[in-house]
């Protein structure tokens, strides 16, 4: 399909390509932006141009993410913020060390694991059960006290004036709103948006109508909670009046209330942990360790791919069917590893090491034949574990992702998320409440007895799939920040841009243009090309491939939000999503 074009992407990086087999001669350019010392790259232009104003100003990374992440929960409230959660794979350039940040939301001490038992999804979702403690308030602290060089109360500057002036609500939140209105029964019966605040301010309180794109919106309570955290730090949030609206929130909600406690708030802290690292090609790959599941699966599906050689067998096209189907084969094996394996750390013995050994992954790729294998069985990996049943809950997307490189070098990799569209559909303070404990497995225990890993437990911290990932090249320099948000689709979106990299010498933004494609161990997804957004492709055609070798294949919108930087001997490169709102700035 794409031989030809992605030969001369690798080769030259050109601007028009002709693309054989393409409704239009003409492909779109997917140019990535070039800078010579410092980067950053996030789902929105205000956040972006935030975070890129502190760079200029002698800002680090972490300076920086605070400033975008704080303009991304008040701009892109539907997917991060600070009542949700984010993971961080931080690296620090002084001494060339590479760590990571788990702020997860918490499950309530008074949690039990029958939480969730009878309910549906949507019931679970729009309740006061969903909701865990938040932590980016306090990871945002613990960051800038170890890596921050602006002063703490300037980075809350952008956020506060967009809140007090108003910004413009973008076209993904105001079709998102909608979405999720139309579900309801009728204006005045409504599970979603049932908290009136929520309504008032994504909605015509009247007719239930979401508000235009382009609508100016102004946030005066956000503007207030960020003059708190400038002035008093982390506490203003997790103690005092602002954590006491949160409890009461949960508390209350009409739908069912939650269990959330003030003191439950004031106990939360953020777990600095080991990445989980694996060789791929002779790169080495860092991720996210659990309670995320995405360092694990996007190592092993790369682990098993190390097995066969992707560019050759596609003749460099990522397109060929041979390599989309080795690519979905390794998807299935890692994800029936993770469904099996993975919970919170602190709570349950997971294999980490043994999931990523080397003989251990070629063992697994072996498995992989010319034919769709059908649902994976899980490995036995070498290493302790607990016996557990596999969890197969499917997370939702409301996330967002910012990659960050500074002019001293330092590399940050940040997924933060909500949870689902708009969390759990309750505002506090102007911002939204998170509904990430729908990511527990809603059964704690299979029809044998045997416990689920990621069943719900007080003060655990459920499974992720979120996947923020640094990959450094042979001498051990950082040679790309990526990530994406997604749901449990982020694991496959994050290692395809890995793959696209290493494999096909794609630079960011021509990464992020190829049609995604995974499998999650179910059926395979191939994406539905998207005109000036993705390269064109024949997805059809690639679907009769595929059904050929067996597979069960869905041609579908697949929305990731990559964000991605590159480090050159010239300076960096980055790409920003289009199927989403994604901007890159720099110098």
């Amino acid at each position: 399909m794409f031989r030809k074009v992605f030969a001369s992407i690798a080769a030259v990086g050109a601007a028009t390509l002709v693309v054989a087999g393409a409704a239009s001669a003409d492909v779109p350019a997917f140019e990535s932006t070039a800078t010579s010392r410092e980067m950053v790259v996030t789902a929105n232009p205000l956040a972006t141009e935030a975070g890129e104003r502190v760079l200029r100003s002698g800002g680090s990374a972490v300076d920086a993410m605070i400033a975008a992440q704080t303009v991304l929960g008040l701009v892109e409230p539907q997917s991060s913020g600070i009542g949700g959660g984010a993971f961080v794979v931080y690296h620090d350039a002084a001494t060339e060390t590479t760590t990571t940040f788990d702020a997860r939301e918490k499950a309530p001490s008074a949690a039990t694991e029958d939480r969730f038992l009878g309910l549906g999804f949507f019931a679970a979702w729009q309740s006061g059960l969903s909701v865990g403690v938040p932590g980016v308030p306090r990871l945002l602290e613990d960051l800038h006290e170890r890596y921050g060089e602006r002063p703490w109360q300037t980075l809350f500057n952008p956020a506060k004036a967009l809140a007090q002036d108003g910004f413009a609500l973008t076209q993904r939140t105001s079709s998102q709103a909608a979405s999720l209105l139309a579900l309801n029964a009728s204006c005045t019966d409504r599970l979603f948006f049932r908290d009136p605040a929520a309504l008032a301010y994504f909605a015509d309180a009247a007719t239930c109508e979401a508000k235009p794109a382009g609508t100016i919106v102004t946030n005066p309570e956000y503007a207030d909670v960020m003059k708190a955290l400038a002035k008093d730090g982390a506490d203003a949030f997790y103690e005092g009046p602002i954590a006491a609206a949160i409890a009461d929130a949960v508390q209350s909600d009409p739908a069912i209330p939650g269990d959330m406690t003030t003191a439950d708030l004031a106990a939360y802290d953020v777990i600095e942990r080991d990445p989980v690292c694996l060789d791929y090609r002779g790169r080495e790959v860092c991720g996210m360790g659990p309670p995320s599941s995405g360092g694990l699966a996007v190592g092993q599906i790369l682990g098993i791919l190390e097995n066969f050689d992707l560019a050759g067998a596609g003749a460099g096209d990522p397109l060929d069917d041979e390599v989309v189907h080795l690519f979905t084969q390794a998807g299935r094996l890692a994800f029936a590893d993770r469904n099996l394996y993975v919970g919170d750390p602190d709570f349950v013995t997971v294999p980490a090491a043994g999931m990523l050994d080397e003989a251990y992954l070629a063992s697994r790729a072996a498995l992989i034949s010319p034919l769709d294998m059908g649902i994976a069985a899980p490995g036995t990996p070498p290493g302790e574990f607990d016996p557990t049943a596999p969890d197969t809950t499917t997370a939702t997307s409301g996330t967002s992702h910012i990659s960050i490189i500074d002019r001293w070098g330092n590399a940050l990799s940040m997924t933060t998320s909500v949870e689902s569209s708009f969390g759990n559909g309750v505002m506090v303070h102007g911002f939204l409440l998170n509904n990430q404990l729908t990511d527990f497995s809603f059964t704690p225990v299979a029809g044998d007895g045997t416990p689920i890993a990621n069943r719900v437990q007080p003060e655990k911290r459920p499974r992720s799939s979120m996947s923020p990932t640094i990959v450094f090249d042979a001498t051990g320099a950082v040679e790309l920040v990526t990530g994406s948000p997604g749901g449990s689709r982020i694991i496959g979106y994050t290692a395809q841009s890995i793959v696209n990299h290493v494999d096909f010498g794609l630079d960011p933004q021509y990464s992020i243009a190829v049609p995604h494609y995974q499998n999650r161990n179910g059926s395979t997804e191939i994406e539905t090309p998207v005109p000036g957004v993705t390269l064109d492709y024949d997805a059809a055609a690639l679907a009769a491939q595929l059904e050929a070798r067996g597979h069960n294949v869905s041609i579908a919108t697949l929305e990731s939000g990559l964000s991605i930087i590159e480090v050159t001997p010239d300076g960096l490169l980055g790409g920003a999503d289009l199927r989403r709102d994604g901007t890159v700035g720099g110098r």
